[in-house]
């Protein structure tokens, strides 16, 4: 069988083909029982619009960029933060009709990569997702013009609406029951430091232990389970009388829980673990994890919110969502 054609769509209406053609388009211009002879015209025929052609007209491709600034290899992983919030920026996408395209920027080549397709015209708006403080894409988007909107406030200074967890607050409360729980000498393993996520939970850590006359003991990892026993072995060595640690993400958390049980360490009798992100696999750590929970699926969605305000000339205000203490047994 032939495809149906908008000229027979058109034909079966009642109208001419640039009727029926602003009706596919969605223009406003028709009145409505013009416009709803059309519409059963299509549903009778079964026609579909070209998408090629309909997109020369509309200027419009219907599909988004969704970039995210990390390997395969941490994207397809055990860290679950990545699949939630680019399961829930998909189904808000797809109940607008807009097709999603996923892209990871991780190499100089691979930002390259990027640049060139979405200054190509193939997409209508950027969604960007883990951005380091050396990423070169929020600037070139920037530059291209095209609509874009970050997950997490952008390190680097360009004007991008973005929505975020309060990460300060987020730390400070996870701090803070350490303190009033009443630990003495209490560690953190940040985040990454080219990241805001990083610095933020850092600053809030920091705040506390100042306010509280303790001094910071510190390590450093990169959100993996892998550099959170590291790091736990680190802070260990560095300080052996340690009774605390307040953890960047819940997957170092697992790892540092991992390396306080070789050393011999009870949690929460010699040492408290508080983490953050409150993933899944937090209530089934051993002990049961203490952490911040913060809302990836709602903060993917208003990503989203934010991406299509952009398009129609909305508000884009930064949107900062709460965090919440969800305390466990290990402390």
């Amino acid at each position: 069988m032939r495809r149906p054609t908008l000229e027979a769509v058109a034909a079966r209406a009642g109208v001419s083909r640039a009727t029926a053609s602003r009706v596919v388009n969605g223009q406003t211009t028709v009145a409505p029982h013009i416009r709803d002879a059309v519409q059963r015209a299509i549903d009778e025929l079964g026609y579909v619009p070209n998408s090629a052609a309909r997109s020369l007209v509309t200027q419009r491709t219907d599909s988004v960029a969704l970039v995210v600034s990390e390997p395969g290899t941490r994207v397809f992983s055990d860290d679950p933060m990545f699949s939630t919030a680019i399961r829930s920026a998909s189904m808000e996408l797809e109940a607008v009709n807009k097709q999603v395209v996923l892209m990871l920027a991780s190499s100089a080549k691979s930002h390259a990569r990027v640049e060139r397709y979405i200054s190509g015209g193939h997409v209508d708006g950027v969604m960007l997702i883990s951005m380091h403080g050396a990423d070169p894409l929020p600037a070139a988007l920037s530059r291209l013009r095209v609509p874009v909107v970050s997950y997490g406030r952008p390190a680097v200074p360009v004007n991008i609406p973005f929505v975020d967890n309060d990460n300060v607050g987020g730390a400070e409360a996870g701090v803070r029951h350490l303190v009033e729980s009443g630990r003495r000498r209490i560690a953190t393993i940040a985040g990454p430091q080219d990241m805001i996520a990083g610095q933020d939970r850092l600053a809030g850590y920091r705040n506390v232990l100042r306010d509280s006359d303790r001094r910071s003991i510190v390590a450093v990892g990169d959100f993996t389970r892998e550099a959170g026993a590291v790091a736990m072995r680190q802070l260990l060595g560095d300080d052996p009388g340690l009774d605390a640690v307040f953890v960047a993400n819940d997957l170092m958390a697992i790892g540092a829980l991992q390396s306080l049980r070789q050393a011999g360490r009870r949690v929460p009798d010699d040492v408290a673990v508080v983490g953050f992100d409150d993933i899944e696999a937090a209530k089934y750590t051993e002990p049961p994890l203490t952490t911040l929970r913060h809302p990836v699926a709602e903060q993917a969605a208003a990503m989203v919110g934010l991406l299509l305000n952009l398009f129609e000339g909305g508000p884009t205000d930064p949107v900062i969502m709460p965090t919440e203490l969800v305390i466990r047994e290990s402390a």
